[in-house]
């Protein structure tokens, strides 16, 4: 599992996520962007987990690779600045080479092509991010079910 880009809520999510499930993660950030570090010391518990700060690196030989916007709602003031220093983590085809023959690509969405993702990779054959929004609608309805006093999980 590679994460490439912003050490953000979602780059602590799959802390968290190879932290239970005991998955082997590479996050790639720039400098000053690394994710939570007490996520990322109690993730290294329990998996092989490493912070790189070259891209190449941590999607070399991985199975999915994944990345999320550089400027998220509310920081659209930092857009410049964020793009200063993610110049080089584009998710693009020759990042996507490096990665296993068979590597998925996902991405939680709204994408913004160009931008952290190349047009090829998320709308090419290797992209799931379509397939991921569709399981997060289902498991939305399910938790909105429980919620409204249907059905226990």
């Amino acid at each position: 599992m590679a994460w490439v880009g912003d050490g953000n809520n979602m780059a602590n999510s799959w802390l968290n996520a190879a932290w239970r499930l005991g998955f082997p993660l590479r996050l790639a950030c720039p400098e000053g962007y690394e994710p939570d570090a007490a996520l990322l010391a109690r993730a290294r518990e329990r998996a092989d987990v490493v912070l790189v700060h070259d891209p190449a690196e941590a999607v070399r030989g991985a199975h999915v690779v994944t990345t999320d916007v550089w400027a998220s709602m509310g920081q659209e003031e930092e857009q410049v600045a964020r793009e200063r220093a993610f110049a080089g983590f584009t998710v693009d085809g020759a990042l996507m080479s490096r990665a296993e023959p068979n590597a998925i690509f996902l991405h939680c969405l709204p994408a913004h092509r160009g931008e952290e993702v190349s047009a090829d990779v998320i709308d090419g054959p290797q992209s799931r991010v379509w397939d991921e929004a569709e399981n997060r609608l289902h498991i939305q309805k399910a938790i909105m079910a429980v919620l409204m006093g249907g059905e226990a999980l």
